[in-house]
């Protein structure tokens, strides 16, 4: 089957019901795609499906249906990060990093939908994603700054 990830159409050869995660990790060679619980409860393997948050751990190949858009995609050509990825690093969300990739794909996807999200809003958007760290108000602070990163402030 034909699945169009990060712009590009990739051919995968696997059973309709293998979860998409393994198709990006072991098939396509992208990796950033974390495993983490396997029951879509924890988030670290999200990826964009048409702009939205998807656990690709739960997600059957024979099931996608629309552009699939990985952590990989977000660095531009000429290697600059995207603004959550700089807010990331600005606000030093990570510490042991496993879970990033997922929340970074949820905090992409909120700021494409509301670009000024209150603390609520970003709550609501980021609760499908866990960090065993607990550097849930780093990653609040960093989408904030992110939001007015991608306003231009």
């Amino acid at each position: 089957m034909d699945i169009k990830i990060n712009g590009k159409t990739v051919s995968i050869e696997a059973d309709p019901e293998m979860p998409l995660l393994w198709a990006l990790r072991d098939i396509a060679g992208l990796t950033g795609t974390k495993f983490g619980c396997g029951i879509a409860m924890c988030g670290a393997c999200t990826v964009l499906i048409d702009g939205e948050p998807v656990r690709s751990c739960s997600t059957a190949l024979e099931d996608v249906s629309g552009e699939v858009t990985t952590v990989e995609a977000l660095e531009g050509e000429d290697g600059a990060l995207h603004a959550v990825q700089e807010a990331w690093i600005e606000q030093q969300v990570a510490q042991c990093g496993y879970c990033q990739s997922g929340q970074i794909m949820s905090a992409v996807a909120l700021l494409a939908n509301n670009s000024t999200p209150t603390d609520a809003d970003i709550d609501e958007a980021m609760s499908g994603n866990l960090c065993r760290c607990g550097t849930y108000p780093r990653i609040r602070a960093a989408i904030h700054t992110a939001a007015k990163k991608l306003a231009g402030a």
